[in-house]
């Protein structure tokens, strides 16, 4: 595993284990019929409570006790009820959020359909596994951006794989962490050296109308499947808009954890449903911790 934290301070190698941690402990918070105190969680954690306290708010930003309040059944309709933006309002506002993501931090271009109709035959895809803020992730890219991202906590590693290098099946797949290391820190937040983040979207025409979409979602707000087949104009096409929502290959950094069915309810997550709810209370945390 590479560690892309820089010297002498703490990065995600760090931040990767915290997230075991809270993995474990929201497994422990869902199947507790009440809030679970902090002695508890700490004792489960085979900590003393000071330090499972202190891994616990460096890696969410709260305490425990707060941290539980974002990951109760209700906040995802809170999340709607109170932060739900509309993705054309968004655009047409020049909202961005506070997040360095949503700061024209990243851009993006997409493969034609043309190529992508081939199978990535055409291309060469570097990958490297790295820590990351929720664990291990797999990245892929190629020299004109990351095209690839799998967070492999909740599927495993061998999953991960598959599933990316099965989206492109004729490219040539090379393992090069190296070359791909500073793009992944400055994704995470480790170097702001970079003035943008590049991302390389390789899909069907339909899918990258909805990523594109994604992409202008600010940090700290959610939408719904139907918003989002509005925004790219095509109103009645909820359905396949979830089926690329899925679909998408680049975890965390085209936020499709960020769509809510219109209930409130999460809906799915292809990279686990666990790992979705993390990302929506770390993301929470963060916004109201601003």
């Amino acid at each position: 595993m590479n560690d892309i934290s820089p010297p002498h301070s703490p990065g995600t190698s760090e931040m990767a284990y915290h997230y075991g941690v809270i993995r474990r402990a929201i497994e422990l918070i869902d199947a507790a019929p009440e809030p679970v105190t902090l002695d508890r969680l700490a004792d489960d954690m085979g900590m003393s409570a000071a330090h499972f306290q202190r891994v616990f708010s460096a890696w969410a930003g709260v305490s425990p006790k707060r941290f539980q309040q974002y990951l109760m059944l209700g906040h995802a309709k809170a999340l709607l009820r109170d932060r739900f933006t509309t993705l054309d309002a968004a655009t047409s506002l020049g909202l961005s959020g506070t997040g360095r993501l949503h700061d024209l931090f990243l851009r993006w271009e997409a493969m034609s359909p043309g190529d992508y109709a081939k199978g990535g035959a055409t291309l060469e895809i570097f990958w490297g596994w790295f820590d990351s803020p929720f664990g291990p992730a797999l990245v892929m890219g190629t020299d004109r951006g990351i095209c690839g991202l799998s967070l492999a906590a909740e599927v495993g590693k061998p999953a991960a794989m598959e599933d990316l290098r099965g989206r492109w099946p004729a490219a040539r797949f090379t393992e090069d962490p190296a070359r791909l290391r500073p793009w992944v820190r400055s994704a995470f937040g480790l170097d702001s050296s970079l003035e943008k983040v590049p991302l390389y979207l390789i899909g069907a025409p339909f899918q990258i109308k909805v990523w594109e979409a994604l992409l202008r979602l600010p940090e700290g707000q959610v939408t719904t499947y139907g918003t989002i087949a509005e925004a790219i104009g095509a109103p009645k096409a909820v359905r396949a808009v979830g089926t690329a929502v899925g679909r998408n290959p680049i975890g965390y950094l085209i936020p499709c954890h960020r769509v809510l069915r219109s209930t409130g309810g999460l809906g799915g997550y292809h990279w686990g449903l666990p790992m979705k709810r993390a990302m929506l209370a770390y993301e929470g945390a963060r916004a109201d911790s601003r």
